[in-house]
């Protein structure tokens, strides 16, 4: 039982009171006066130790041992397989003859309730490519630029310019080794990206790891015919997740998030110029300092070319 620290009556307060009447000769309404309760109360923990000893003297359930109105168990498979055929409660209520309250209690039991638990998401499979180099995810985030901006008295505020514009967060995500690479570029645009995976590139090989492979998402700057030729260019395969679903390209998904918050969102800037000031130094410490729970909270330098053999 989880009882409060201070509460005055536990079930050892209630053993103290049935050994009170039972070896100590006092009579039940002496003790219930000593601790406090009515007389029916102190006779019926009494007769519960005569009867079960110290075992019986815990809280029992609430719940009735007869419930007559219950809906009987075939009715139920009835309202649950009506469900599984992706029918509303309204409808499952006039079919069965039952009340709309009951199919919704029948539903909500048996976790129904809503539409998206009739077509659960697919189980998470994860993966992990064998060697360091073997796959590289891509992602790009997009920042907003800002600058301080101070408030007046007559709550206007002061230098309030126009939109100062965007910023693109490109990361490169090594799939064994979890190895990060980051820029913050001031576009998206084909050329762009291509420039951000030559600069990856030569950061994993000053790493001893050779990308053979890339994984990105279906942006317009990877299905770009000038990416496609840089990749063939440089011999590296490159594979598209399948539309709208970014869970296939998780390593930098979970990056991109974990960046924002230990990073981006992590305290106030005063501008964008302080933030991404302290990006690179953010992913040093990613690469070579931060746990990484998938690899036995070891930093992931420890499974590159250089942190083997160091």
């Amino acid at each position: 039982m989880d009882y409060h620290k201070n509460a005055p009556w536990t079930a050892i307060s209630r053993e103290r009171l049935a050994r009170m009447v039972i070896e100590g000769g006092a009579s039940v309404q002496a003790a219930a006066a000593r601790f406090g309760v009515s007389w029916k109360t102190a006779a019926k923990w009494v007769g519960r130790y005569r009867l079960l000893g110290a075992a019986g003297l815990g809280d029992r359930s609430s719940r009735p041992r007869r419930s007559p109105r219950q809906t009987g168990s075939l009715l139920v498979e009835k309202v649950l397989a009506l469900r599984h055929g992706h029918m509303p409660g309204y409808e499952i209520a006039r079919r069965t003859g039952l009340s709309p309250a009951s199919v919704s209690r029948i539903l909500r039991r048996a976790r129904l309730s809503r539409w998206r638990d009739l077509n659960p998401p697919p189980p998470v499979q994860r993966y992990e490519h064998p060697r360091p180099g073997d796959m590289l995810h891509l992602d790009i985030k997009g920042m907003t630029r800002f600058s301080e901006v101070s408030l007046r008295g007559d709550g206007r505020l002061r230098g309030k310019q126009k939109h100062p514009g965007f910023l693109a967060l490109h990361v490169a995500v090594d799939d064994h080794s979890r190895m990060a690479f980051t820029q913050m570029l001031p576009d998206q645009k084909a050329e762009t990206t291509i420039g951000f995976l030559n600069s990856a590139v030569e950061f994993f090989a000053s790493h001893g790891i050779g990308v053979r492979a890339l994984l990105t998402d279906n942006g317009s700057s990877y299905r770009s015919s000038q990416f496609r030729q840089a990749c063939h260019a440089m011999q590296i395969k490159h594979h598209r997740t399948r539309p709208y679903t970014p869970r296939t390209n998780g390593k930098a998904e979970r990056f991109i998030q974990t960046a924002l918050r230990e990073w981006a969102r992590a305290k106030h800037w005063a501008e964008s110029d302080e933030r991404d000031a302290h990006l690179q130094p953010w992913t040093d410490y990613y690469n070579r300092e931060r746990p990484h729970g998938s690899l036995n909270y070891k930093p992931p330098i420890s499974r590159s070319e250089i942190g083997t053999t160091s």
